[in-house]
């Protein structure tokens, strides 16, 4: 069996929920208000926050055993080392605020890539104790085990990023099943006015799902599939959030600026694929954007 097919046996067992859900609601009570937790997610900056900073300690705990095999070096290794301390705190809880919005499976391999990571970061932080009191051999051996450890979270990291999609643009992957040709979304006149309604765009072996809001004469259309993961936005709703009009995920609550796709709230931190738009006697045509196509 290969570690990704272990990994993925450890996402199927539902008993681990018994840990993981108390724990989850315990993080998300505590990552408050919603302001805060946008913030973490990188709504802010349309893009997950998260792997922006985890590439500090990881870079310096990765370098600090590099210099560890110098003696000389060693200092400069132990300044790393507390470096990525401090650094793993503000990543610890970008992930947390991530890891509390995510699928059940996701989840459970986040557990144990929290408890891994908190593991390493603890063998960090004795060895920098042992360092201080001149007992280098201690300090080289726990730093080097934390070592191991946090890259074998990382595995995990890994494996939820890519093999799981957590953090991924769902509707970036969407997109790519729909032509680049325009498409008849039917006449201006059958759209509701002021919330969003099912349209379908054409997909090279499936209709792809859009979401179409309809303001006056003037028409947005998104991805049909929520950036977070996956939720239906036809199904959503149009809402001001935060001083713009916004379409809503139902699932989620994450909000997107209907004049841009931005996100507004999250959970999502990706923006939402936004269609260009004509009209053409009356009847709605929209294409995906140059840069998706």
């Amino acid at each position: 069996m290969s570690l990704m097919s272990f990994l993925d046996r450890v996402a199927d067992v539902t008993t681990f929920d018994k840990v993981v859900e108390p724990a989850r609601r315990a993080v998300d009570s505590a990552l408050r208000p919603r302001a805060f937790k946008d913030l973490l997610h990188g709504t802010w900056l349309g893009h997950p926050l998260h792997p922006v900073l985890v590439q500090v300690p990881v870079g310096a705990w990765a370098s600090a055993g590099v210099l560890d095999l110098a003696p000389r070096l060693r200092p400069a290794a132990t300044v790393l080392i507390g470096t990525g301390v401090a650094a793993a705190v503000p990543a610890a809880l970008t992930g947390a605020a991530d890891w509390t919005e995510q699928g059940s499976g996701v989840r459970r391999l986040g557990a144990l890539h929290a408890v891994l990571n908190t593991a390493a970061l603890g063998l960090y932080v004795v060895s920098l104790a042992a360092r201080r009191k001149d007992r280098e051999a201690l300090g080289l051996l726990l730093s080097y085990t934390a070592l191991g450890i946090a890259t074998g979270s990382a595995t995990i990291g890994g494996h939820m990023s890519y093999s799981q999609a957590s953090g991924a643009s769902h509707a970036a992957t969407a997109a790519r099943a729909m032509t680049s040709d325009w498409v008849d979304l039917g006449p201006l006149d059958d759209l509701p006015e002021g919330r969003p309604a099912l349209r379908t765009g054409k997909g090279g072996s499936v209709a792809v799902p859009l979401a179409a809001v309809r303001r006056g004469t003037r028409v947005d259309v998104f991805i049909g599939a929520c950036s977070h993961l996956s939720g239906p936005l036809y199904e959503g709703t149009v809402e001001d959030v935060r001083g713009d009009q916004c379409l809503v995920c139902p699932w989620h609550g994450s909000a997107f600026e209907l004049d841009s796709g931005s996100p507004r709230r999250g959970p999502a931190a990706n923006p939402q694929v936004k269609l260009e738009v004509r009209m053409e006697a009356g009847r709605v045509m929209a294409r995906l954007p140059a840069h998706e196509r």
